[in-house]
């Protein structure tokens, strides 16, 4: 018999034992809850009734809250792990409760419970009324649907597809990385789904339900060349329905993520200080994220935390910089009809040519300020309160093309993609580690770097943005989430190409 290597098994293997490996590792019997209708879900499963959510609101009124809410919350989560040519590890698992808040003044108490029977949840709301020391003020309203958009459809839930549907997705991003180049020695390819299904009850009288879809298909490659390794990974997803996920999904997962890692073979490390950047289309927007756009939420303003907190209605940035938070974009990732308050999602200019014109508010910060919540009250599960969070932030597109920004830098960098940033929100004070870029010389892009850091601060980044492209790209992953106050939740971000005149360039070279 032909001696077979290490990578012509893994190769090979993948087809033969996936199915088994996965047949015997995840559970059955998990579905049967997901293949209820939508309309009156918590009703038809859980026995929630209009007579109960009011009387457990008004327990949680009881001592004078301003007001309070309900959030009811069953997800499923699966998970397809392929490593090392089969499938070792398959899962699901689900998350059922009912978060309780009662809000005086900008305090919150809350409460949760896993028991969805009324005794449980009238105990949860009496611990959140204990916020209030005073006599019930407040009566809960009748309670109707607002009329909303589906921004994120399902014509078929992706927990009622079977088992074999999925696999053939993550084998054959394992046989396309492999065939891709003859470099890769160990490829790792996952598929997740989720469907969180919410119900928000408030005592000013919105009833709201959703359904709300994650998913992604993800690839992550370790190449060998010379003894040295490289590693990179690609994943494209977001709310998609399960057809998005086609072969040629799956090839483009692939090819990114070999493509990703075999280039950091031939790259180099630039030389360190400060020197213009730019900053490429799409998934760079994180920078947008994390260095700017947690400065304008709400809270942050509301405490005195940021360095916007004085700055609505003045300059911030040069006219042909505008910058969304906007909730509507069909699939997209940071997209939900409604946020955990019951607000209707929608889009919010931050930033209109230059002009700080708005924050980002949940309903106690707009209080505050006396303005309309935007629909940015957030949280990651019933078990957490809620705050001003982002959903897709982005920057729209400027007057240059992308060919002009790189042609106006005679020496810099050009960010392809980061990761591993760190913020503080107050300050604006961010790092990030350039996971894919190139040297600029001469106006070109020449050799590819790595093992570097940018540096800087987010408030002088967005002044110092000087020239900003036509050809805006949204992040098109799935696995996107922010984090907040020990919290995480599902977020999307973009922006054109830009250029930052003046930015700290960590290198290793003088």
């Amino acid at each position: 018999m032909d001696k077979m290597n290490r990578r012509s098994f893994l190769k090979k293997s993948a087809a033969a034992t996936s199915v088994a490996a996965a047949a015997s590792i995840l559970p059955t019997g998990w579905y049967s809850l997901a293949r209820a209708n939508q309309d009156n879900y918590f009703g038809n499963e859980f026995g929630i009734t209009d007579a109960s959510c009011e009387k457990v609101l008004a327990k949680a009124l009881s001592k004078g809250g301003d007001f309070a809410d309900l959030y009811f919350e069953h997800t499923i989560s699966n998970y397809i792990i392929l490593e090392d040519g089969k499938v070792n590890r398959a899962y699901s698992d689900i998350s059922l409760g009912v978060g309780i808040r009662t809000v005086k003044g900008d305090q919150v108490g809350y409460g949760f419970t896993q028991d969805l029977n009324e005794e449980a949840m009238l105990a949860a709301a009496a611990t959140a009324a204990t916020i209030s020391h005073g006599m019930a003020q407040q009566k809960v309203k009748t309670f109707a649907t607002p009329k909303l958009k589906n921004y994120y459809p399902l014509d078929q839930l992706l927990t009622t597809v079977p088992l074999e549907s999925k696999l053939p997705l993550v084998q054959m991003v394992n046989e396309k990385c492999f065939a891709h180049s003859p470099l890769v020695v160990k490829v790792t390819a996952y598929f997740h789904d989720q469907q969180k299904r919410i119900m928000v009850v408030t005592s000013d009288g919105t009833k709201a339900e959703d359904l709300q879809p994650r998913n992604f298909l993800y690839a992550s490659v370790v190449a060998e060349k010379d003894g040295k390794h490289e590693r990179s990974g690609y994943n494209l997803g977001g709310r998609q329905q399960f057809s998005y996920y086609t072969p040629e999904v799956a090839e483009t997962v692939a090819k990114t993520a070999v493509d990703r890692a075999v280039i950091l073979f031939d790259a180099i490390q630039p030389p360190a200080g400060e020197m213009p950047v730019v900053l490429g289309p799409g998934v760079t927007g994180v920078l947008l994220h994390e260095a700017i756009g947690h400065g304008m939420e709400a809270d942050f303003n509301r405490k005195g935390i940021s360095t916007y907190s004085t700055m609505i209605g003045k300059k911030v940035a040069e006219p042909f910089v505008t910058i969304i938070d906007d909730a509507t974009i069909p699939t997209q990732l940071g997209s939900i009809n409604f946020d955990d308050e019951g607000t209707p999602g929608k889009k919010t200019v931050l930033v209109d040519n230059g002009i700080l014109t708005s924050y980002m508010h949940d309903k106690i910060s707009a209080r505050h300020y006396k303005v309309e919540p935007t629909g940015n009250g957030r949280r990651e599960s019933y078990q957490h309160y809620i705050q001003p969070r982002m959903r897709n932030t982005y920057m729209e597109n400027g007057p240059a093309t992308p060919e002009d920004v790189i042609k106006s830098v005679e020496k810099g960098i050009y960010v392809k993609d980061v990761s591993n940033g760190e913020v503080k929100i107050g300050e604006g004070d961010f790092a990030f580690y350039v996971s894919q870029g190139f040297m600029i010389e001469n106006g070109k892009l020449t050799s590819p770097i790595k093992d570097i850091n940018i540096m800087g601060n987010g408030p002088k980044m967005l002044r110092n943005i000087t020239m900003v492209a036509n050809d805006l790209e949204l992040n098109k992953g799935g696995t996107g989430a922010c984090g907040k106050g020990g919290q995480a939740v599902p977020v999307g971000f973009g922006q054109p190409s830009c250029l930052v005149k003046s930015m700290t360039v960590g290198g290793t070279q003088a």
